[in-house]
């Protein structure tokens, strides 16, 4: 199972970590989040993000930020290993993170996909249903 990390402007990560809570309790104590706080350098939170990521004791990692190019892509992009056990994706979203907890059984490889599919398909145009994607069910948990 791949181990999932959430690092975002504080108090975002909490927040969508309440999210997760809310609609799938089974699945989000597997969602480890780092807040990011103003006086945080990308050091600091590569840091405790590394910290974070040993104590899960997962082989491999999904770590989702909301910014590219902001403090926390940039500490989770040191993330990266040659491996390809740690993948990050910036720009989450409540459906992308919903994603990930419902299919954080499969490799990793597999999980970005999922992942950016369902960040992507949770962006509608209001007013615009035609530009809608059909909804993708999660698999039950087991």
């Amino acid at each position: 199972m791949s181990g999932l990390l959430l690092i975002a402007h504080a108090p975002l990560a909490t927040a969508l970590k309440a999210v997760a809570e809310h609609t799938f309790p089974n699945c989000a104590p597997q969602l480890t989040v780092l807040d990011v706080t103003p006086e945080m350098s990308v050091e600091a939170v590569e840091r405790e993000a590394r910290a974070l990521l040993a104590a899960a004791g997962h082989a491999e990692f999904l770590v989702l930020t909301d910014v590219f190019g902001a403090t926390p892509c940039n500490a989770a992009q040191r993330l990266l290993d040659d491996a390809g056990h740690v993948r990050v994706i910036a720009g989450v979203n409540v459906p992308m993170l919903w994603r990930s907890l419902c299919y954080a059984a499969e490799p990793v490889a597999q999980l970005v996909q999922r992942a950016s599919d369902g960040g992507a398909r949770g962006i509608v145009l209001g007013g615009a249903p035609e530009l809608a994607a059909p909804a993708i069910p999660c698999p039950p948990t087991t």
